[in-house]
């Protein structure tokens, strides 16, 4: 078996793009992978372009390999677009081998460890009333774990200080409203500072929050260290990371408790597995980002079925998101949501179905995450 054509499509589904890779074979098996660079996928299609050059014609059974040779023959190896061009090839590349082999992705992977994936899910209200209605709505449907709403700013505005006051204040609210059994985080997305964050951390009682979000930025593991240092919420990290290398002095100096890795930005399923063993080995627990679309759900649902350090998967398909991206339409086969978790797929390969006439016929838009700024007119952190 040989590959025959790598075909990216980046088109416009629920509030923005995917960008899908669909690899064929000479003898018709074919599969299908996601990028995770949302807002840059013209980069990353490009990046595919050229990895496709010397891909055609290979053994995709060989994905050990072939992800070592995109990672490393080149001078300029790793970082975020090239990573995420490796991550959905790499994940295309299962899906053919699991359906050749009549498998699913999981048995690749050493075999599943669990019947179902447990998820949390996303309060879309600004903090107050209605935020502790949705958290509520969610545990009538199931959810024992979430993340609750920080305040967002409006008009591209975005003053930390003022989020953080009023964020803290609901999370308070929100604990007393739903008690102590079920868990719950805040994603503040990176906008913080280290004494922003701590000085959020500090205005809740302990045990308020199950564990915070990005709170700031990732470059600088030393700063993370000395928010740790004042701090006893868990931290959960990593959605950003492009290979095992970011996340070795996050797990090696114990910096964190939940790796928020993304199969589509991480270097896929060959890269992810890895990653896992490594946190294992730290007691860091996984805590997988999922903000895509169906391929990518049906890969990390795959990913989180065969390891043994998995906590939640992120899901944006509850009743509080309506976002788009599982739309029946594009993906007539695809991880559905039942009682708060997703059942494992027996189906060979990643069990999702795609498309591609309707795909096709689908045009790329141009996405720009928001630019926020401070009141006194300086950029700050989307």
């Amino acid at each position: 078996m040989k590959i025959r054509s790598i075909t990216p499509y980046a088109v416009w589904v629920g509030i923005r793009n995917q960008l899908l890779v669909k690899i064929e074979t000479d003898e018709g098996i074919f599969g299908w992978g996601e990028s995770g660079l949302s807002g840059r996928e013209k980069a990353v299609m490009g990046a595919i372009d050229h990895y496709s050059q010397f891909l055609i014609g290979r053994d995709p059974f060989q994905i050990g390999a072939l992800w070592q040779e995109m990672y490393r023959s080149q001078y300029f190896e790793g970082g975020r677009v090239l990573q995420a061009a490796i991550s959905a090839i790499d994940i295309a590349l299962y899906d053919i081998k699991g359906k050749a082999l009549g498998v699913p992705v999981y048995q690749l992977l050493g075999g599943k460890q669990r019947d179902v994936i447990p998820t949390f899910a996303t309060t879309s209200a600004p903090p107050g009333p209605e935020m502790i209605e949705q958290a509520q709505m969610l545990i009538e449907h199931g959810w024992t774990a979430m993340r609750i709403s920080m305040a967002d700013g409006k008009d591209g505005i975005f003053e930390p200080r003022q989020s953080l006051a009023l964020t803290a204040k609901w999370c308070v609210k929100a604990r007393e409203a739903l008690g102590d059994e079920v868990v719950l985080g805040v994603d503040y997305h990176h906008r913080l500072s280290v004494a922003e964050a701590a000085s959020y951390c500090q205005k809740m009682p302990s045990g308020t929050l199950d564990f915070l979000e990005e709170p700031i930025r990732d470059e600088t593991p030393e700063a993370y260290e000395a928010l740790r240092r004042m701090t006893d919420v868990p931290f959960a990290i990593g959605e950003e990371f492009a290979s095992k290398w970011q996340f070795l002095p996050y797990i090696e100096r114990d910096i964190h408790q939940y790796n928020r890795i993304d199969v589509c930005n991480a270097g896929g399923l060959t890269e992810s597995m890895k990653i896992a063993g490594w946190s294992e080995a730290h007691y860091v627990d996984l805590m997988p980002h999922n903000p895509l679309g169906p391929v990518c759900t049906a890969a990390t649902v795959h990913f989180c079925a065969a390891v043994a350090n998995f906590s939640w998967l992120e899901t944006r398909s509850s009743p509080a998101e309506k976002l788009g991206f599982d739309n029946t339409d594009f993906f007539p086969v695809q991880p559905r949501i039942e009682n708060a978790v997703y059942k494992v797929s027996d189906a060979p390969g990643l069990g999702v179905e795609v498309n591609e006439d309707l795909i096709k016929q689908q045009s790329f838009k141009f996405w720009e995450a928001p630019h926020l700024k401070r009141n006194d007119g300086s950029v700050t952190n989307w």
